[in-house]
């Protein structure tokens, strides 16, 4: 059919017209095509670089002659052809780099592949060819004999910080965590799995404020985030708020969810808040799940969720089968051992879902002065999580408690608790001493802040004279030698105490300290006078016996001590217990 001029009526003009061919880029594009259809590379090749002269300043003209050349085996000319692209046309069209190394792994050349593979990973804003780039880097991998260093994928823009996050936080290192969601957060403000972890980490922290204002700031964009609501519910219990928990309970317990990991945070959800009826539910649906059945800690979740609701023997044999998938672990075997006083009532049901023992009982196995707190313990998050939670929220002696377990566990997420302690406005002086021993004994020594209420004061934890205008080595080595002596049989409050004591000594004696040459003397009757005031069972005559000296000599350098500090009232608790 003749083509016809615009507002031309049929019958018009018997005589046709043909348009011409329009010789452009987008012609010699189709016939390349066309070509490559048949499987004619050479026309393809010709007629791609037709459509590079005719607009030579289109990339994509550039990109499809290399990918001819490369399919033609000339992977030399098809880079050529790509850096044109990147040098002078568009470097943004960053999956010209994934082309190269593909190009360059052909020939062999792989460091220069793995170059441009790296490239394109830490360029492309896309991740259009992420796994295929994932499979090259395997191959770079094996024929290189080395791994691909990689240090970000810019089209996982904050994913792999993401995943370090979450074993951040499942390691119990809260405060790393945090700062790294931080981070993720302020650069993509609608990651939301991001800001949904930042808030458990405020959370773990004892942050409860700063949690539900990130929770909040989830929910105004994503209204039915249930990871979001779980926590928010979580929190409201922690709060106490009664009315705002009963209607977002209410709310959550219509919820049916599909995904896996959906219904397995609701199902923890409704445990905690007690809802154990619709958590059994839940943990009974993840059960079905031929790929979770060999998880020892989800049919743990079950019985308790089963015994919670007095379903015993069904928990039963559940914590059996907990047995038999995790024999090495103790958690069955101590909830089997009490299943029937649970049943009979006399002793009460599990209140917590963790897959560990009850805290009471794991605490009983650091428990021994000089001890250590067992890795398994030390590590678990939830362990850690509680004593961040005894430090912000507990009674003085709890938190004394915590601060003495810091002491043990001495890693950087302590420390950084321990700082943040000493800036609490409201805290005892003396715990704050204590945290500031704690740190010394960890290696810190350089000036922190301490709040003193009215006042923050710079405080150096490695000066132990205090308002000593001198320390003298005589007066160290009293120390060094009771410190020695009582490692074994005291816990960190006892060895500050003792330190405390002698440096309170030499203050109010000070100008006018006897010369101490009898360092065992000094040394026994500091360990002794420690004992008295922590209600320690002591004696003169045991302590001289460690010391290697008599018990009247203990009684009268610890007669001289007391002597002194009870003159401001320091430790009037020794004077009671003085034999």
């Amino acid at each position: 059919m003749p083509c016809l001029k615009e507002n031309q009526q049929p019958g018009k003009s018997k005589q046709s017209k043909v348009l011409p061919i329009s010789m452009d880029a987008g012609f010699f594009f189709e016939r390349a095509v066309s070509s490559l259809d048949r499987y004619h590379y050479d026309k393809a090749l010709k007629y791609f670089r037709k459509a590079v002269e005719y607009e030579p300043d289109n990339p994509v003209n550039h990109c499809n002659m290399a990918g001819i050349l490369s399919e033609m085996g000339n992977y030399e000319a098809s880079n050529a052809a790509l850096s044109v692209i990147l040098e002078k046309i568009d470097p943004t069209m960053t999956e010209c780099y994934f082309y190269m190394a593909n190009n360059y792994a052909n020939m062999d050349m792989f460091e220069e592949a793995e170059k441009a593979l790296i490239t394109y990973l830490e360029e492309d804003p896309s991740g259009q060819f992420l796994i295929e780039a994932e499979e090259m880097m395997e191959l770079l991998q094996y024929e290189l004999e080395r791994p691909t260093k990689v240090t970000k994928i810019k089209s996982l823009a904050g994913v792999l910080e993401h995943d370090r996050a979450r074993e951040l936080l499942e390691q119990g290192r809260f405060t790393e965590a945090v700062k790294l969601l931080e981070s993720i957060v302020e650069g993509q403000p609608d990651f939301w799995a991001a800001r949904n972890n930042l808030a458990l980490g405020y959370y773990y922290m004892g942050q409860c404020s700063k949690a539900i204002d990130t929770i909040y700031g989830v929910l105004e964009q994503e209204p039915g985030n249930l990871h979001a609501l779980c926590n928010l519910a979580i929190l409201y219990q922690h709060e106490g708020k009664t009315e705002f928990l009963q209607e977002l309970s209410a709310r959550l317990r219509k919820i049916i969810p599909f995904h896996q990991d959906h219904l397995f945070k609701l199902a923890t959800t409704m445990g905690v808040l007690g809802a154990h009826d619709m958590a059994y539910r839940h943990f009974r649906r993840l059960l079905k799940d031929e790929a979770l059945r060999t998880d020892p800690a989800l049919y743990h979740y079950t019985a308790v969720a089963a015994c919670n609701i007095e379903r015993f023997a069904e928990a039963e044999n559940l914590w059996r089968h907990v047995g038999r998938l995790d024999p090495g672990n103790e958690v069955s075997e101590y909830y089997l051992n009490r299943i029937e006083e649970m049943a009979a009532g006399t002793r009460p049901v599990p209140v917590h879902y963790h897959y560990h023992l009850p805290f009471e009982e794991q605490v009983k196995q650091w428990e021994l002065p000089g001890e250590g707190i067992p890795t398994n313990i030390a590590d678990n998050p939830l362990v850690r999580s509680s004593f961040f939670w005894a430090l912000r929220y507990g009674d003085d002696g709890t938190k004394l408690q915590v601060i003495q377990a810091f002491g043990l566990i001495g890693d950087h997420e302590v420390e950084e608790a321990l700082k943040a302690f000493l800036l609490e406005p409201e805290e005892d002086l003396y715990l704050k001493d204590l945290a500031l021993y704690v740190l010394r004994s960890l290696g810190v020594d350089y000036e922190l802040p301490v709040c003193t209420g009215e006042a923050t004061l710079m405080i150096d934890p490695s000066q132990t004279w205090a308002k000593l205008p001198v320390w003298k080595s005589e007066w160290q080595a009293v120390l060094d030698l009771a410190y020695e002596q009582m490692r074994s049989n005291t816990d960190i409050q006892q060895q500050h105490d003792m330190e405390s004591l002698w440096v309170q000594y030499l203050n109010l004696s000070y100008p006018d300290i006897p010369a101490i040459s009898h360092i065992e003397g000094w040394a026994a009757a500091l360990d002794y006078l420690t004992a008295k005031v922590n209600h320690r069972s002591v004696s003169y005559e045991k302590v001289a016996e460690r010391y290697g000296i008599s018990s009247s000599t203990v009684r009268k350098y610890s007669l001289r001590i007391n002597e002194v500090c009870d003159a401001k009232d320091t430790v009037k608790m020794i004077f009671p217990y003085v034999q």
